[in-house]
């Protein structure tokens, strides 16, 4: 099996920063991709950033600019610096892993438990 583990979330004001952290572990021969989505009550699950395993990102338009995504191949981890953080952000993000576990194995995602993120004063 293949687990995420995220850490970092919590209540913040509006202009403030965190940092999001998500670690894979179990059985992983590859990562292709790894990222993070959101969702805020009431609202569909939305693309928040994604990392290759190159390095290249893509980030949705709300948080581009203040949002920063990184990942530690070494090490099976990514995160999430997010900055100049709004009311709007607050929203549960859930970390995402696209996951070979074998190497004759197809790719599959995998997902984190979430962890809380909330901006209000």
């Amino acid at each position: 099996q293949v687990q995420l583990v995220e850490s970092g979330g919590g209540l913040v004001q509006p202009g403030g920063s965190l940092r999001l952290s998500c670690a894979a572990s179990g059985s992983i021969f590859s990562i292709a991709a790894m990222g993070w989505y959101r969702q805020a009550p009431g609202k569909q699950r939305e693309l928040v950033a994604t990392i290759l395993s190159g390095g290249s990102t893509n980030y949705a338009d709300s948080v581009k600019a203040r949002f920063a995504i990184s990942r530690d191949n070494a090490k099976n981890t990514v995160y999430l610096q997010m900055n100049s953080l709004k009311p709007e952000d607050t929203a549960i993000y859930y970390c995402y892993a696209h996951v070979r576990r074998h190497a004759s194995d197809y790719y599959g995602n995998y997902w984190g438990q979430g962890t809380q993120v909330t901006v209000s004063s």
